[in-house]
């Protein structure tokens, strides 16, 4: 929250990359405002960072286009997240916009000309991606990119509950913020723990154990997850108040997101007017961006005689 105090900060909605966008459009859209909300939620403040959907400004693709050509085909294989995600689709057909989309990202990133870009840790790759694309750039023709420097949060990576390292929906392995409070308590009774601990009085481990990962994380109470930490590890407490403990927890911590989360529901013109102040004045950016593109690479055809 404190950066959108101390950077011009653009809040992006990507709805052009989207894997299952052709099968499911309808969902897409919904997607769109379920976002919004939850940054609402959390107390992002439209008038301090611009919320933007992605394909209301055509710059995205455009840029996209031009920079599709400094980035070799060798570099996107080699991206650790990519790869991952090609797994996913397992024996399915791959889409051409599954290999495009990270050259969108990158655009992105540029549009803005970002100096700051928050990631977790896994998608430090993708920033010295963009920054190599930026170099290239910028060295054919003109400074036009900074190259973006990737902050990771004091949470660097947050795996599923079931202890995946990937979180997403159709893993069925996430929290989320409009979650009620039975849904989190039962989320999280069925997380999982150390695979080596049968019975609560055996030695278990902390680390890598998913529960002590979303304690360290949204547990204020330092000393409680401490004094667990230090029975878990001589068996002295079981799974289910280890769990217990997180829900009330992670729960506190949710109450006041899901309040306001609800008050933006109910007036979901509030939630509209952020996402239309955004992206029109993320759009005046882009358009400035795009006139740089333009002149570095000459491409003023009707200005010029031959």
């Amino acid at each position: 929250m404190g950066l959108q105090r101390t950077y011009d900060c653009y809040f992006l909605i990507a709805d052009y990359q989207v894997s299952d966008y052709a099968d499911d459009i309808t969902r897409v859209r919904e997607s769109v405002w379920e976002v919004a909300l939850d940054w609402l939620a959390v107390g992002l403040d439209p008038e301090q960072g611009a919320f933007v959907i992605e394909s209301l400004i055509p710059e995205h693709a455009e840029l996209m286009v031009w920079l599709s050509w400094f980035l070799p085909l060798g570099m996107l294989q080699r991206n650790p997240t990519l790869k991952a995600e090609m797994e996913d689709f397992g024996r399915r057909s791959v889409p051409v916009a599954f290999f495009t989309y990270p050259v969108m990202q990158v655009a992105n990133i540029l549009m803005p000309r970002a100096h700051l870009v928050p990631v977790g840790e896994d998608q430090l790759p993708h920033i010295e991606l963009t920054r190599e694309v930026a170099r290239r750039f910028n060295r054919q023709f003109k400074p036009v990119f900074p190259e973006p420097e990737g902050l990771v949060g004091r949470v660097p990576r947050l795996v599923g509950t079931d202890g995946q390292a990937k979180m997403s929906k159709s893993l069925n392995n996430a929290i989320y913020l409009k979650d009620p409070a039975a849904v989190v308590t039962a989320k999280v009774r069925s997380m999982y723990t150390d695979p080596t601990r049968l019975r609560a009085s055996d030695p278990g481990h902390i680390e890598g154990n998913p529960v002590f990962m979303y304690h360290d994380a949204f547990n204020s109470n330092v000393e409680e997850v401490n004094d667990l930490k230090e029975r878990y590890r001589r068996g002295a407490v079981g799974d289910v108040e280890v769990k217990q403990k997180l829900a009330t927890a992670l729960n506190a911590f949710l109450d006041p997101i899901r309040e306001r989360r609800a008050r933006y529901e109910a007036n979901m013109t509030l939630v509209r007017d952020a996402l239309e102040l955004g992206t029109n004045r993320a759009r005046k950016v882009a358009q400035e961006t795009m006139a740089l593109v333009r002149d570095a690479l000459d491409l003023g055809y009707l200005n010029n005689s031959r």
